[in-house]
């Protein structure tokens, strides 16, 4: 018993022994730091500039990688930013619309102001191109409380009279055409004559005889008389005069006030009752509004 307690302490005393022993070999340990022999020279030459490669591919790739992802960030925000500068100029030309649509009403109420007529604003929906804007639709009817034979203007003149209305539409004859007859006075000398519609947008003024001294560039107005149209309004300006023919009275060419090209809000002056009565109406007038109302139908 006594011998085996020895053999126990003999053994932890030395594995005391061998591990300071290793502790101390290993604390004074040295690296070679000699020079390289010829392998490991020929090795280092040989695998460096691999090494070199693949690292500045690797570095390459991923610079290409992240350019990549930011051309396509970049891609998807200028597709963004586009719809939304679209957008933008949708409305900003939507805007700019509404203004000058609200220029356009506000000339054509303070236009208006001084006449005694209830007035009823609407829009050009439709023409008859095959003659020339001879016939406007606007989008007001009788529900609108518009009548037949109602003055239409605009802040620039006259653009002709209502000859037929539905619930929601009506139908005007303009000066354009040569069956609506304007008594009209000319502004500088107060001469009477009537104008008439002819082709091209233009219009003529007749029964003016050779010795009224009218000239180019006299405007004229509406005489007041005839039952339809009120005093004052524009028609036109004389733009030419022919006196070299037979008769007695001078060749006069009238341009509209009213550019119809263009035309795209009137008034409707609405006439009190007894104010416009049918046989004050011109025999002519009343069969174009059953000619039109014909072809319409057509």
């Amino acid at each position: 018993m006594k011998l085996i307690q020895e053999s126990s302490k003999t053994k932890i005393v030395s594995n005391i022994v061998v591990a300071i022993v290793s502790f101390y070999g290993i604390s004074q340990k040295q690296f070679d730091l000699g020079q390289p022999t010829l392998f490991n020279k020929v090795v280092t030459e040989v695998l460096a500039p691999v090494q070199e490669g693949l690292a500045s591919s690797k570095k390459s790739f991923s610079s290409l990688w992240e350019n990549y992802l930011s051309i396509v960030d970049t891609s998807k925000r200028n597709q963004i930013l586009t719809k939304q500068i679209s957008r933008l100029e949708n409305d900003l030309t939507s805007m700019e619309e509404i203004r000058r649509e609200n220029s356009r009403l506000k000339k054509l109420l303070n236009y208006s102001e001084e006449l005694s007529h209830q007035k009823v604003l609407a829009q050009v929906v439709g023409w008859d191109s095959a003659n020339e804007f001879k016939v406007i639709r606007l989008n007001k009817g009788s529900r609108h409380g518009i009548k037949t034979m109602a003055p239409v203007i605009t802040d620039h003149g006259l653009v002709g009279y209502v000859y037929k209305t539905t619930d929601n539409y009506s139908d005007v004859l303009t000066i354009l055409d040569q069956n609506n007859r304007v008594d009209v006075l000319v502004e500088r000398t107060r001469t009477h004559g009537i104008v008439e519609g002819v082709f091209n947008f233009k219009c003529t003024l007749k029964y003016i005889t050779k010795n009224e001294p009218v000239e180019v560039g006299d405007k004229l107005m509406t005489a007041g008389v005839g039952g339809i149209y009120p005093k004052g309004i524009k028609v036109g300006m004389v733009t030419d005069i022919n006196k070299e023919n037979f008769g007695m009275t001078q060749t006069i060419d009238v341009v509209p006030s009213v550019d119809f090209d263009k035309l795209e809000e009137v008034i409707v002056l609405i006439p009190t009752e007894g104010t416009v009565a049918e046989a004050a109406v011109p025999t002519a007038d009343r069969q174009a509004g059953d000619r039109l109302s014909e072809e319409t139908k057509k």
